[in-house]
C-alpha cells in the first residue's frame, strides 16, 4: 500500500489487496529508520505495540475541530492507514477552529481538503478520503478497518455505526465537543489487555474486579533484576443506544456523597439526544419552546439518574445551550489527546481502556468516566 497517495471515496488503489477482510498490511518487521524515527514513543510502549500501530488501519468520521485533533494524534503515532469520511463541505466558520484547512478550501468536501495537510505530519501513512455520506455504507464497510472513530455525530446515525461495528465485530469510538463541554465514548465489545507491575507477595487471583472487567491471566518476567507481573484483564462493553439509557453504578448512586460528584453534563447530553429525537433536529435554539423542552428533558434524564435536583442548576442549563455546536481549541486538544491516547493502548493492548463514558466539563478541568450498561451481575460470576 504506497503511504503517499491521496485516495478520494476510500478507494483502495489497484496494487492493494483485502485480506481477511482487512485491508493489506505490510507483513516485514519495524525497520531501523522507523526505530530512529520513533524513538521516544517506542520507549513508552515498546517495539511490538509500535508494530501493531503501524498495521492498523482506522476509520474517522467526521472531520471537524476535535477529529482534526484525533487525525494529528493517530498520524504522528504512525498508525498504517488513516480513512477520513465527510460529505460536508468547508465552511468559513471552519477555519476558526480547523488547522488542516485554509480560505482556498472553502466549499471544498472537509475530507478532501484536509488529506495534503494531515500527510505533512507524516508521510509514511496511507492517506484516503471518502466522500460520501456514512448512513449510505454497509456494515461490511466497516470490516476494512481496525478501528471506526466517529466525531460530532448525533445520537441516531452513532447507534447505527456502532450497530454496524458490531456486526462485524470491529471496536468503535465515538466523540463530541460543545464548546467548554465533550465526551467520549467507547464500545470495544470485548477487550483483552496486559497491566505490567511489580510483582507482590500476594497472589493475583483470576476472578472479576469489577461488573465488566475481570482477571483472566497472570504471568512473570524478569526485568532489571526485578520480577514483573502480566496481568491480562478482560473489559465487556455496551453499545451506544444502551448505556444512554443504563443506570450509574449502584456505588455511585447508593452514596449522597458520589451523588452529589456526577457532573450535570451527563443529564444534558442525554437531554440533547432526546432533543434530537423529539424536535427531529441535531441543535436547539434558543427559542423558547426549545429551550422549554430541554430544561423539561434534562429534569426527566435528572431524575432517571437518581441524581439531587439541586445538582441540575439553570446556570449550568443555560451555559450547556450557549456552548452546545461550538468549538473551542482546548477542549478538542484535550478530547482529540485522550482519544487518541486509548486508541493507541487499545491497539497495543495495553493499559486500562475508557470503560465507557468520559465527560469534559472545562470549567473544572475534570475528565471522569463512568461505566454505563444496562445491568450489573454479581462480581462473583464465573470467568467467561
Amino acid at each position: 500500500m504506497a503511504a503517499d497517495c491521496d485516495q478520494v471515496n476510500g478507494t483502495i488503489p489497484s496494487n492493494s489487496t483485502i485480506a481477511d477482510g482487512n485491508m493489506a498490511h505490510d507483513a516485514q518487521a519495524i525497520s531501523a529508520d522507523e526505530i530512529a524515527l520513533y524513538d521516544r514513543q517506542i520507549r513508552l510502549w515498546g517495539v511490538k505495540a509500535q508494530e501493531k500501530l503501524r498495521s492498523a488501519n482506522i476509520l474517522l468520521i467526521g472531520m471537524k475541530a476535535l477529529a482534526n485533533e484525533i487525525a494529528k494524534n493517530l498520524v504522528l503515532a504512525g498508525i498504517g492507514s488513516l480513512t477520513i469520511l465527510d460529505d460536508q463541505l468547508v465552511t468559513e466558520d471552519d477555519l476558526g477552529s480547523q488547522f488542516f484547512v485554509s480560505e482556498h478550501h472553502v466549499g471544498l468536501n472537509r475530507a478532501a481538503a484536509a488529506i495534503s495537510q494531515v500527510r505533512t505530519l507524516n508521510p509514511r501513512v496511507a492517506l484516503y478520503a471518502d466522500t460520501e455520506n456514512i448512513l449510505v455504507k454497509p456494515p461490511e464497510f466497516y470490516a476494512n478497518f481496525d478501528m471506526i472513530i466517529a466525531t460530532d455525530l448525533d445520537l441516531a446515525p452513532l447507534s447505527i455505526i456502532n450497530a454496524a461495528c458490531r456486526f462485524v465485530n470491529k471496536p468503535f469510538y465515538a466523540a463530541a465537543s460543545h464548546g467548554f463541554y465533550g465526551f467520549i465514548f467507547a464500545d470495544l465489545i470485548v477487550h483483552d489487555y496486559v497491566i505490567e507491575r511489580e510483582k507482590s507477595n500476594v497472589p493475583t487471583q483470576l476472578k472479576a474486579e469489577t461488573v465488566t472487567r475481570t482477571v483472566i491471566a497472570s504471568n512473570t518476567k524478569s526485568e532489571n533484576g526485578k520480577q514483573i507481573e502480566m496481568v491480562t484483564k478482560r473489559e465487556h462493553y455496551s453499545p451506544i443506544n444502551l448505556a444512554n439509557t443504563s443506570p450509574l453504578q449502584p456505588e455511585q448512586v447508593g452514596s449522597w456523597r458520589r451523588k452529589l460528584q456526577v457532573p450535570p453534563l451527563l443529564t444534558c447530553l442525554r437531554a440533547l439526544w432526546d432533543f434530537q429525537s423529539e424536535a427531529g433536529r441535531s441543535l436547539p435554539t434558543q427559542s423558547h419552546t426549545d429551550l422549554q423542552l430541554f430544561t423539561r428533558l434534562a429534569t426527566e434524564k435528572h431524575k432517571e439518574l437518581q441524581l439531587p435536583s439541586e445538582t441540575l442548576r439553570s446556570e449550568f442549563l443555560r451555559s450547556f445551550l450557549q456552548n452546545v455546536g461550538s468549538e473551542i481549541a482546548p477542549v478538542t486538544a484535550f478530547l482529540g489527546g485522550q482519544l487518541g491516547q486509548d486508541v493507541i493502548n487499545v491497539l497495543g493492548q495495553r493499559e486500562q481502556p475508557i470503560q465507557n463514558f468520559l465527560l469534559f466539563d472545562s470549567d473544572d478541568s475534570k475528565g471522569p468516566v463512568y461505566a454505563l450498561h444496562p445491568i450489573f451481575p454479581p462480581l462473583d460470576r464465573p470467568i467467561m
